[in-house]
C-alpha cells in the first residue's frame, strides 16, 4: 500500500450497492474506492493502472461469476487481496471461489463495521469468512469423505492459528519462531492437506474439528 491508503475497487453490477459500499468506505481515512464498475470486462480492461489492495467483487455478475472474476484478478494482479461480498443463495459456488483464493467471502447483510474491518483485515493477511459461510462450507463439504493426514503437532497448531484468521507475524509471535519458518511450515502444511490456499486450510481445519 502506498501511503498507508488502501485502495479499494468496487465490482457489483447495482449501482445502488456501490454507492452504499463507496460512501461507506470514504468515511475512512485510511481507505479510497479507486475504481467501481458493473462487470467483469470493465474492470479486467482497468485494473493493472489502478492498482488496488483490495476488490470487493460480486459472485454474480452479467459478464461471468466470482469464481472466473476471482481467477483472473488474481492472475493479472497477485498481491491484490479479493473479497467477495454477496447475498444468500450462492451455496454451490462458495467451495470454488474459496478454490479460485478469495482472501474472504461476507454476505451483503453484514454490519458497516464487519466490511471495514475485514478490508483491514486482509490487507494484513487475515482470511475473513462469514459466519454463515463457514456454517453453509461445512454443510456442503459433510458428505465428502476426508483423508487421514499426518500432521506434526506443530503443524496442527499452526493449521488450528490460520483457522483462526492469524498473519505469519501474529503466528510467528504466539509460536515463538520466525516468519520464515511460519512460512515453510504453511507451505507444506498446504501440500499436506492438499489445498491451494490459507482459506482452504482454515475451512478444512474447521472440517476436521467439527468432525471430532
Amino acid at each position: 500500500m502506498k501511503n498507508d491508503i488502501i485502495k479499494i475497487l468496487l465490482i457489483d453490477d447495482h449501482s445502488v450497492v456501490r454507492l452504499g459500499i463507496r460512501s461507506l468506505i470514504e468515511k475512512n481515512s485510511d481507505m479510497m474506492v479507486c475504481g467501481e464498475y458493473g462487470t467483469l470486462t470493465a474492470a479486467y480492461e482497468n485494473i493493472k493502472g489502478l492498482e488496488p489492495d483490495v476488490v470487493l467483487l460480486d459472485i454474480k455478475l452479467p459478464d461471468g461469476d466470482g469464481v472466473t472474476g476471482c481467477m483472473t484478478i488474481k492472475t493479472m494482479c497477485p498481491q491484490t487481496k479479493v473479497i467477495i461480498l454477496t447475498a444468500y443463495g450462492e451455496d454451490s459456488l462458495i467451495v470454488d471461489v474459496i478454490k479460485a483464493g478469495a482472501d474472504g467471502y461476507l454476505l451483503k447483510n453484514i454490519d458497516s463495521k464487519t466490511i471495514i474491518s475485514s478490508i483491514r483485515g486482509v490487507t494484513k493477511g487475515d482470511s475473513i469468512l462469514d459466519p454463515n459461510v463457514i456454517s453453509k462450507v461445512l454443510g456442503l463439504l459433510k458428505n465428502k469423505d476426508t483423508d487421514d493426514v499426518n500432521l506434526t503437532q506443530q503443524e496442527q497448531e499452526i493449521l488450528n492459528l490460520i483457522s483462526e484468521g492469524k498473519t505469519n507475524k501474529k503466528i510467528s509471535k504466539e509460536m515463538f519462531i520466525t516468519e520464515k519458518t511460519v512460512r515453510n511450515y504453511v507451505s507444506i502444511i498446504l501440500k499436506k492437506i492438499n489445498v491451494s490456499n490459507r482459506t482452504e486450510a482454515a475451512l478444512y481445519w474447521i472440517r476436521q474439528k467439527s468432525l471430532k
